[in-house]
C-alpha cells in the first residue's frame, strides 16, 4: 500500500510517497500559489498524479494544512493562510482527485509523524509542539490523533501566556482577536519582537540565539525569558495531558539550549513532585509534517475531515 502525504504551506506545497514500511519512495515540491485557491487545488492534484506515475500505483492521500475544518460548517477555520478560510477544502480536493482524502492540521501531522516512527515512537502519549512562524501543537494517544469536538485539540499557542519567573510579560494583541497569546512570545517572530522591545535592537531569531551563545548580554537575557516562558507554557500542557514525551518542531526546535534548560525549569510550574515527561528534538525535521499527512490513512482520523 502506497500512501501520499501533502504538506500545504504558505510558501510551498510538498508531497511525499511512502511505502507501508515508512520508506520514502519519492518527494516533490512546488511553490504555493499564495492568493489563488483554485491554483492550490490544481497544484496538489498535479503533485499526486506525478507521484503516482513515478511509483506506478494508486495511493491514499492525506493533506496537512494550516487551520482546521469546522465541525459546524464543514469549512476551513483558524488558518493563517487566509485564502483557505471558508473553503470546503476536503470536498474540493476529493472532487479534483476523484477519491476520498483525509485532512488534518499541519501541527497534528507533525505530532502524528513523530509518534508513529519518530522521537515519540512507542510512547503511549505524545504532544508535538511547533515553535516556528507560529505556535501550534498536536496530541497523539496510543497511536491515534486527537481531534476533539471543536477540531482544536493541541492548540496551545492561542492560550494566554502563563506567568513565569522571567517577567510579567505585557499582553500583546494577536491576529486571532485575543491578547497575550503564547504564540506572540514563543514563535520566531515573537522572540525577535521581545528582543526588540527589551533592547531596541532588531535581530533575527538566529542572530539572537547566536549572540546568546557568545555571551552577549541582550541576547542572553532574551533567551532567559524565552526559556522561562516556554517552560511555563509547556507546564500547562503537562498539567492537563501528562504526556510521556513533548517533541519540539519548527525552526526554534533547533536551539540546543532548550532541551537542557526548559526541562530543568518546567518542574517549577508542573503540579507534581517529579516530572518524568521527556522533552525531545524531532527526528524527521522538516519532513515530519508531510510524513504525518501520509500516515493519516493509518490512524483513526475521519475521512475528509
Amino acid at each position: 500500500m502506497v500512501r501520499i502525504g501533502v504538506d500545504l504551506g504558505g510558501t510551498k506545497i510538498e508531497a511525499i510517497a511512502l511505502a507501508h514500511t515508512g520508506e520514502e519512495l519519492v518527494r516533490r515540491r512546488r511553490p504555493s500559489p499564495r492568493s489563488d485557491y483554485g491554483a492550490i487545488i490544481a497544484v496538489i492534484a498535479d503533485l499526486v498524479d506525478e507521484l503516482e506515475h513515478e511509483v506506478g500505483a494508486e495511493a491514499t492521500v492525506g493533506i496537512g494544512h494550516p487551520g482546521t475544518i469546522s465541525p459546524a460548517s464543514g469549512l476551513i477555520k483558524n488558518s493563517n493562510s487566509t485564502v483557505l478560510l471558508g473553503k470546503a477544502l476536503d470536498r474540493d480536493l476529493e472532487h479534483a482527485l476523484d477519491r476520498p482524502v483525509r485532512l488534518a492540521n499541519d501541527a497534528d501531522c507533525f505530532a502524528l509523524s513523530e509518534a508513529t516512527d519518530g522521537a515519540g515512537a512507542g510512547c503511549a502519549s505524545v504532544f508535538g509542539a511547533i515553535l516556528g512562524t507560529g505556535v501550534g501543537g498536536g496530541v497523539v494517544v496510543n497511536g491515534h490523533l486527537l481531534r476533539g469536538p471543536n477540531a482544536i485539540a493541541g492548540e496551545w499557542g492561542h492560550n494566554p501566556l502563563p506567568p513565569s519567573e522571567a517577567d510579567p510579560a505585557e499582553p500583546i494583541d494577536c491576529y486571532c482577536g485575543r491578547s497575550g497569546c503564547i504564540e506572540k512570545y514563543l514563535s520566531g517572530p515573537g522572540l525577535a519582537a521581545d528582543h526588540a522591545r527589551a533592547t531596541g535592537a532588531e535581530l533575527a531569531p538566529e542572530a539572537i540565539v547566536e549572540g546568546a551563545g557568545l555571551g552577549a548580554p541582550g541576547p542572553v537575557a532574551t533567551m532567559h525569558r524565552y526559556v522561562e516562558r516556554l517552560a511555563a507554557g509547556l507546564a500547562v500542557v503537562i498539567n492537563v495531558l501528562d504526556p510521556d514525551v513533548v517533541v519540539l518542531g519548527g525552526g526554534l526546535s533547533n536551539v540546543d539550549m532548550l532541551y537542557d534548560r526548559v526541562a530543568k525549569r518546567w518542574s517549577s510550574y508542573v503540579f507534581s513532585d517529579v516530572v518524568d515527561t521527556r522533552l525531545m528534538r524531532n527526528q524527521h525535521g522538516d519532513s515530519s509534517g508531510v510524513r504525518g499527512a501520509a500516515w493519516l490513512w493509518d490512524r483513526d482520523v475521519p475521512a475528509s475531515r
